[in-house]
């Protein structure tokens, strides 16, 4: 009987094992993708890119933004350093060009550059890494990626929790309020909805985040901590009537004696800001997601 169940448990790690590890992988089965010379590829990524990696120097690249990595065939000839003679590198069609890496927050994409002739007017410019071409990175559970932290922030915004905020202010026909505060691991997210009840659009010069003193006796002994939010689920900088974003920070803690402060800041000329202090007792009173 306790061999049976011995072999059943060793059958079930062999099984678990199978299903959960990551697949090699091997030249001949990496995707292909087409390169020409004079025209960049473009790969763009679903979250940013965190290395880029050319096997050979045929290659070369750069990152123009965090989520698109741009590659093209490099335009110096090879030189032959010993007998000083400049030899112009020659591609035959299908040519394998090297491999190109991709690793992002979460996954690693691997392709193989094959050449294609210049002639060919339906040459690739941009492709979009597709799930199929990922394969994940073991990280710690407890950090998220930023395509994580966007699906998180989207299951927020689906919620209709706009009706009962849990802090409000409103200042020259402009209102803030925080919708409800939410908690995953380590991230805190703030929900958080911007009305404007003028006829004038609203220009966002910048939304600041510190933590301040309750009581302020000098300006001189004021101590404000900057709070950067790692990701934001929308960059908007412009809104006319309502504007809702969700926020999210690595988590914090403050003391009683001080409080979050919220700064919505207009484009210079116009002076209207609002603002807001948020209690530490608002974040404890954050929900599960």
């Amino acid at each position: 009987m306790k061999i049976l169940l011995y072999s059943l448990l060793l059958c079930t790690a062999q099984f678990l094992t199978a299903q959960t590890a990551t697949k090699e992988q091997i030249i001949s089965d990496l995707p292909e993708i087409e390169i020409t010379e004079g025209i960049n590829l473009h790969i763009i990524s679903p979250e940013p890119i965190q290395y880029v990696d050319l096997s050979t120097q045929k290659l070369t690249g750069d990152l123009p933004t965090t989520n698109i990595a741009r590659i093209k065939i490099t335009d110096n000839p090879d030189i032959n350093q010993k007998e000083k003679i400049i030899k112009p590198v020659v591609f035959s069609s299908r040519d394998t060009v090297g491999i190109i890496t991709v690793v992002g927050q979460s996954f690693i994409a691997q392709y193989k550059a094959i050449y294609r002739n210049s002639e060919n007017l339906n040459t690739v410019t941009n492709i979009h890494i597709q799930p199929e071409n990922m394969q994940p990175i073991e990280l710690d559970k407890m950090v998220f990626s930023n395509l994580e932290l966007r699906k998180f922030a989207m299951d927020i915004i689906r919620k209709k929790s706009e009706e009962h905020p849990i802090r409000e202010k409103e200042n020259l026909q402009l209102s803030m309020q925080i919708n409800n505060v939410y908690v995953m691991s380590d991230y805190i997210f703030l929900d958080m909805t911007f009305k404007n009840n003028s006829n004038l659009s609203y220009d966002i010069e910048d939304l600041k985040f510190s933590i301040e003193d309750k009581k302020i006796y000098k300006a001189t002994n004021n101590q404000s901590i900057e709070m950067i939010p790692i990701f934001q689920l929308n960059p908007q900088k412009h809104f006319r009537k309502n504007f809702r974003n969700i926020y999210v920070f690595k988590k914090f803690t403050f003391p009683n004696s001080k409080v979050m402060m919220i700064r919505l800041i207009e484009e210079q000329l116009s002076g209207r800001t609002i603002e807001m202090k948020v209690n530490y007792s608002d974040i404890l009173k954050a929900d599960t997601f």
